[in-house]
């Protein structure tokens, strides 16, 4: 750790600035798409009077600096700082070495390849406490306060810039492939936040739940919670499980149930984000691959 900052996330946000600064220079800025946010101002900037996105980005990003300090705390602001500057770095490099992706006959798969680069890219950033200024910091704010995803904070602001862009430089078709770069973007972030890993969890309910928790337990050994339930029709009492594991053990938790209960009754949902053990910490209750 450098000042309390982790080398991991550090780095991590590195190569999301680098792959987010790819999409904007190959894909954006080559074929006359827009973006939201103040990345959309930059490229605004940029096709209208030739402004460097590099130099616009840090310009626009000093305001909103100081509301990051103020609001998400020392380790995410410098976290924020690394973004911002790292990805104005790679959009300069990227503009001198550049090379050409002639896909101006091909508008929907630059917008797809826009989207996906764009998403990955910050969607590596936020997963690693960082953001790269701007809307990232309002969208941060929002998620933290009013529990909004950030793709889908990010995608209504986008939605203002973009509808601006198309007014002032874009044509029709471009601002419309636009949309369908951001909207692309936005999932792709969503998912890296809350899907990247995700698990099936299951609640079971059935006569023999003793026997189905400790074949669980001994034969895939996770852990498995007992509810105590009671039907609202019969008025029976019944224990009833619920146990999380990965998505490619859901099928042998299935085969486990109806080894022992062919009729019980199994509700499977996926399940975002899980912490504990098992997933993010071992059996000493230390971080997994930290």
């Amino acid at each position: 750790m450098i000042f309390g900052l982790k080398i991991k996330n550090m780095l991590f946000i590195i190569l999301g600035s680098a792959i987010f600064s790819f999409g904007i220079v190959h894909f954006n800025m080559q074929h006359n798409l827009g973006e939201g946010g103040f990345t959309g101002i930059t490229l605004l900037l940029y096709f209208l009077w030739g402004i460097d996105p590099a130099l616009s980005n840090i310009v626009l990003n000093i305001p909103v600096f100081f509301i990051g300090w103020k609001f998400l705390g020392r380790n995410t602001f410098f976290y924020t700082i690394i973004g911002t500057l790292t990805v104005s770095v790679f959009l300069r490099i990227f503009q001198i070495y550049q090379f050409q992706i002639n896909l101006q006959d091909d508008m929907l798969l630059v917008a797809l390849f826009a989207g996906v680069f764009i998403g990955v890219g910050l969607g590596i950033i936020f997963r690693y406490g960082g953001t790269t200024g701007g809307v990232d910091i309002i969208a941060r704010l929002v998620n933290k306060y009013a529990g909004w995803s950030m793709g889908r904070t990010m995608f209504l602001f986008d939605l203002v810039v973009i509808t601006t862009s198309i007014f002032v430089i874009l044509e029709l078709d471009e601002g419309m492939y636009t949309l369908v770069a951001v909207y692309v973007g936005a999932r792709v972030i969503d998912f890296l936040q809350e899907g990247a890993y995700s698990a099936k969890g299951t609640t079971i309910i059935s006569s023999h739940s003793d026997e189905i928790a400790a074949l669980i337990m001994k034969k895939m050994d996770r852990g498995v919670t007992v509810l105590h339930g009671r039907g609202s029709y019969s008025g029976e009492k019944r224990d009833v499980l619920y146990c999380i594991v990965g998505r490619n053990e859901i099928v042998r938790l299935k085969n486990i149930i109806h080894s022992i209960d062919p009729h019980a009754f199994v509700a499977v949902t996926t399940v975002h984000d899980v912490l504990g053990e098992g997933f993010t910490l071992d059996e000493n209750k230390n971080p997994i691959n930290d």
